[in-house]
């Protein structure tokens, strides 16, 4: 009964968001529809997809559309437009993704593939062959690692793709204009900055926590990485990109980005010389469970880095963009009136 109301509150909320004219209520029910994903992966025992998916598409996903939608505008413009091909395009593809799962296992088949091979493998075996006891992260960090490297490498790329599109030139005029401007503001809400204050040291260290704590239950370095990224990003929010440039500088971040790429890669390599397979941490000590450990330890530690510092580009330089724009459009106003 939980899963049918998860689902068809699902359906609901995404009807909704396609009728949706309004870019701040659509982007609103996106972040709702993200927190119910998040409790149905709850629902299903996927509890680090949860911690992700809550992290990820209710947290930093909505913050990001809504410093996108401060550059847009609010509502969607009126354009004419032919939905019937569109239409026929979606019903020829789900027709298509229906024919493919013909062939596939009833959902909770005791005789699918999955779990007469796969799942009594890493359930068995993994305990002996890792030696830890989060099943989720010896799959991902170990069973398939070389996967996982390549969801960090997208992830760099994007930040690059990012970087390379919406870096501006900024000039030192424009930060002192904008950091008075932010200061008059910012002393407005004295109370939330000193309660934030308060609470970023605690996320910074729950942060941490969640990082070195994945091998025993929920967490890891994708998850450590959005929350250590949602610190600095509350920092931002409340005192100022200028203020946050001079406390978190941005070549530094990236560097960051691109050391946790190298590091986890640099694990690989160091199994190969090793006399192993690309990402078999066995060969990286004398026993194979401590080299398994240490594997890990590496290569969580290079996803954490690379998926803070990205998240934090990426933000600093939608939020830069749009702070210049709403700098320059009152210096227009005023050059006009003149």
């Amino acid at each position: 009964m939980i899963n049918i109301v998860l689902l068809t509150l699902l359906v609901v909320i995404a009807i909704a968001i396609i009728r949706m004219k309004d870019l701040f209520a659509a982007v609103m029910l996106a972040g709702i529809y993200g927190l119910l994903s998040a409790s149905f992966f709850v629902v299903m025992d996927a509890v680090d997809v949860a911690f992700t998916e809550a992290a990820v598409g209710a947290g930093i996903s909505t913050l990001l559309m809504f410093v996108v939608i401060t550059m847009t505008g609010r509502k969607e413009k009126s354009i004419r437009h032919k939905p019937l091909p569109a239409l026929f395009v979606v019903i020829i593809t789900g027709g298509l993704l229906i024919y493919g799962t013909l062939d596939m296992p009833y959902f909770g088949s005791e005789d699918a593939p999955i779990h007469n091979h796969t799942s009594p493998r890493y359930i068995n075996d993994s305990m002996q062959e890792i030696g830890i006891p989060n099943i989720v992260t010896s799959v991902l960090a170990s069973y398939r690692a070389f996967d996982t490297f390549g969801e960090v490498v997208v992830i760099f790329t994007a930040g690059i793709g990012v970087l390379t599109l919406l870096s501006i030139a900024r000039t030192k005029k424009n930060d002192e204009e904008i950091e008075s401007i932010n200061d008059s503001m910012h002393q407005q809400h004295l109370v939330v900055r000193i309660i934030a204050k308060m609470l970023i040291p605690f996320i910074f260290l729950f942060a941490l926590y969640v990082q070195f704590h994945g091998d025993f239950g929920p967490g890891g370095g994708f998850q450590a990485g959005v929350i250590f990224a949602s610190a600095i990003i509350l920092y931002a929010m409340l005192f100022g990109l200028v203020t946050a440039r001079k406390v978190i500088n941005q070549i530094f971040i990236q560097l960051i980005a691109a050391l946790g790429v190298l590091l986890y890669g640099s694990v690989g390599i160091v199994s190969l010389m090793n006399g192993g397979n690309f990402f078999d941490y066995n060969v990286l000590s004398s026993n194979p469970i401590t080299g398994q450990h240490l594997g890990i330890l590496l290569i969580e530690w290079g996803v954490g880095c690379t998926v803070a510092s990205v998240i934090v580009v990426i933000f600093f330089n939608f939020a830069g963009r749009r702070e210049l724009q709403q700098h320059k459009k009152p210096s227009q106003d005023k050059e006009s009136s003149k």
